[in-house]
């Protein structure tokens, strides 16, 4: 029997073995990219709740949209690039953005020379689907938690 924690250091929670659910040519995007499912070791099945860490040159993830889902992320270190359709920001230590459902599309880069650290923190709502508005890709939450990936035509991957 697997004992959850009363608390714990973030760090010392264990990474995603699997760094992304993307498909080809898109997991390998995700290099470098480091998340560590906090939620998970609690077993929060509401919400998700990752500590992310970007080397220089990492990427939080694809361009993208949830269609239920809202997304909270918070700055802890490093100073990403947020890019929206609206633009482009760069973050710092302290900084928040949020993202509700079927709001802008959205992600993070590093640009820069040193790490970026972020909490990223999202609902799980069932029946979520997600839009990538510059690949040739789309998702959907199946019932069973996992996401389903396909060509914007429908095809699978």
């Amino acid at each position: 029997m697997t004992r959850t924690p009363a608390a714990l250091l973030a760090e010392d929670a264990p990474a995603r073995i699997k760094p992304s659910n993307y498909p080809e040519p898109f997991a390998s995007l995700m290099a470098g990219r480091v998340k560590r499912p906090l939620g998970d070791v609690f077993g929060l099945i509401n919400f998700g709740v990752n500590l992310t860490r970007l080397p220089p040159g990492a990427v939080s993830a694809l361009h993208h949209q949830h269609s239920r889902q809202d997304e909270f992320v918070y700055i802890l270190e490093g100073t990403p690039t947020l890019i929206t359709d609206a633009g482009e920001t760069e973050l710092s230590p302290g900084m928040v953005a949020g993202f509700p459902a079927s709001g802008t599309a959205h992600h993070l880069e590093n640009r820069s020379t040193v790490d970026c650290v972020i909490l990223e923190i999202g609902d799980r709502t069932s029946a979520d689907a997600v839009s990538y508005p510059v690949d040739d890709l789309q998702a959907v939450l199946g019932p069973d938690g996992t996401w389903r990936f396909t060509h914007k035509d429908g095809n699978p991957y």
